[in-house]
């Protein structure tokens, strides 16, 4: 993987460009702490940086190509192509010539042969900066689901790009202010396409391209989930998800340093983890979980987890034979302030919703990374397969917006309880949240002839997909890449979402339980008590000793009388939280709008928010 970031300005206007990209460039070293890039023209500024998994003596970006009519194009790109050398052959058939073993002179060759046309050949995660030198023409590519971030914003005659905002923030034009637009896709587990919680700075869609010449910006659409009448009886649907899978895990193999895999003993990483092993042909495949001391200790059934991961993580490493490594993490460790520090930096957010999360990822990451460059992650099943209770809740599916966000199930997801109500209702959430759902539903594909009840799960499955799954895998692009590391998500296989989309709800959950059709699917590789353990959530730690330390920070923004937050909270409710004794710990979900009132204030004073409410 790598980071990306440039600036077209037309006017010219800036004598200091080369300068400013060079500092935006720098400012996301560590997407890609093997190598920098930089490439300049007069209205042009192209910035890389590179971490080395294919090829690693070649493949430097900012890449020029030039075909054989004289046509020129340079390419700045983070991700990974995994049907690269298919294509390579396949434009060799053409007439190109290559001199390197990278899918980057691939993507630069393949964009001067099939021009914008090169996204529909491509099998990836990636975010793509193409400058066509004769057309003086940018594009921006995403990937089908968005793995790969890639931001951008517009001024007078040009245009800033970057992997991060981070590195947009560089830029002088580019101003860090957020209204109450920003704080409403903040303050909902929502994401909607496109927005972020910034003023001016924009996503480019997944699936989309954004194409910026002298006349302007236009976006287009190369791929979007289609509404098709599912033809396959359930058998041979369950083979081909095992044999699509399979394929793709087969194909994201393909690297040229360590590969590992996250498991946590889960239906999802346990099936990803039992093919990739067994692709491997010398030693063993490593893999490796995470949870807290405290709960190997005492682990207490919860609303939410049902059973600790370690049990289920070493029975499916007996299984499959890898290398396993258990990481135990401490709440000082949790709690540590570079390492929250280092967080923030990351995600350029307050890191919304289940706050302990955030950090305990980062030091599983950053634990990976010692040892590998490269890890799959089980990301993408339950929003493929159905796997959230969500999925098979009536009234959630039937409620008039985002289930996820319904009574059943937004107790998990609440962050504002802290916050002084007169600033949360400034916000109007609700009209928002209603406007963002009815924006979503009208872009769901139909099916003519489709049943009440199989509509009405397609259209949880796709506002899974586009609203919900964005943000688990921004969560997981940000914490990895903070430390170096790559993750693959194999469930998001375009190939794979598009088959699975259009299997009736029946048969996606044909046994009534949860995930039915994957399950069996990967039933021939798992042991039994992987395949009968009820889905369990990434795990929180249910240390009191952590939220102790949580409320130490939170007395200390109360005696500050510059804290940022100390006008949007509620101070009656902040002091009681204070008030408490040290054995009344909340559940792990329920301190959401403790963590979020402390990651927001440490986040409006490090980048200096403007906030306009």
């Amino acid at each position: 993987m790598c980071g990306i970031a440039g600036w077209i300005d037309f006017r010219n206007t800036f004598p200091d460009r080369k300068k400013i990209v060079e500092a935006m460039t720098d400012s996301i070293a560590h997407r890609g702490p093997d190598a920098k890039g930089t490439w300049f023209d007069q209205y042009v500024a192209l910035g890389h940086r590179r971490l080395k998994i294919i090829d690693l003596e070649h493949g430097t970006q900012p890449m020029e190509a030039i075909d054989n009519s004289g046509q020129k194009a340079v390419l700045s790109y983070n991700g990974e192509i995994y049907n690269f050398k298919e294509l390579r052959n396949e434009l060799r058939g053409f007439g190109y010539k290559f001199e390197t073993n990278s899918d980057t002179e691939v993507l630069v060759n393949g964009y001067l042969h099939w021009k914008e046309n090169i996204a529909q050949h491509l099998n990836g995660i990636f975010s793509i900066a193409i400058w066509d030198c004769q057309r003086e023409r940018l594009l921006l590519i995403r990937d089908h689901l968005g793995v790969k971030p890639l931001y951008y914003y517009p001024t007078d005659g040009g245009i800033i790009f970057a992997s991060e905002p981070k590195a947009l923030f560089q830029n002088p034009l580019v101003k860090v202010r957020v209204s109450s637009t920003g704080f409403c896709e903040l303050l909902d587990m929502l994401k909607t396409p496109e927005l972020t919680i910034y003023d001016g700075m924009y996503e480019v869609r997944p699936g989309s391209m954004l194409i910026f010449d002298r006349n302007g910006l236009r976006k287009e659409t190369y791929w979007r989930l289609k509404a098709n009448v599912h033809q396959d009886d359930l058998q041979t649907t369950i083979e081909t998800v095992r044999d699509i899978l399979s394929d793709t895990i087969r194909g994201q193999m393909v690297s040229d340093v360590p590969i590992c895999s996250l498991l946590s003993g889960g239906l999802d990483s346990s099936a990803v983890t039992a093919l990739a092993a067994k692709e491997i042909t010398q030693g063993a495949f490593s893999s490796y979980s995470v949870d807290f001391q405290h709960n190997i200790n005492a682990f207490t059934v919860d609303g939410v987890r049902g059973s600790p991961d370690a049990p289920f993580a070493r029975e499916l490493a007996a299984h499959v034979g890898t290398h396993h490594t258990e990481l135990l993490l401490s709440s000082d460790q949790m709690l540590d302030a570079e390492v929250r520090n280092n967080v923030l930096h990351a995600v350029d957010a307050p890191p919304a919703y289940w706050g302990d999360m955030w950090p305990s990822l980062y030091l599983l990451f950053r634990e990976l990374s010692a040892h590998s460059t490269v890890a799959l992650s089980g990301e993408a099943a339950d929003e493929i397969f159905g796997g959230y209770q969500w999925f098979r809740n009536p009234a959630a599916i039937k409620a008039n917006t985002f289930p996820w966000l319904t009574a059943g199930s937004s107790r998990y997801f609440g962050g504002t309880q802290l916050l002084a109500p007169d600033f949360v209702a400034s916000l109007n959430r609700d009209a928002y949240r209603a406007e963002r759902y009815q924006e979503a539903l009208r872009e769901v594909p139909v099916l003519d002839g489709e049943s009440e009840s199989d509509r009405q799960m397609r259209e949880v499955s796709y506002l899974a997909l586009t609203r919900f799954l964005p943000i688990l895998l921004d969560r997981n692009d940000r914490m990895s890449m903070a430390v170096g590391l790559e993750v693959r998500v194999p469930f998001c296989d375009h190939r794979l979402v598009e088959y699975v989309f259009n299997v009736p709800w029946s048969m996606k959950s044909f046994d009534g339980r949860e995930k039915s059709l994957l399950r069996e699917a990967v039933r021939p590789l798992l042991p039994d008590g992987v395949l009968n353990r009820v889905k369990t959530p990434y795990p929180a730690t249910q240390d009191g000793a952590y939220e102790q330390g949580l409320r130490v920070e939170l007395a200390e923004v109360l005696e500050d009388t510059s804290a940022p937050i100390r006008d949007l909270l509620d101070h009656k409710k902040a002091h009681a939280l204070l008030n408490r004794t040290q054995t009344e710990i909340s559940q792990p979900y329920n301190r959401g709008s403790l963590e979020m009132a402390l990651w927001m204030n440490r986040w409006i004073k490090k980048y200096n928010v403007e906030l306009v409410l």
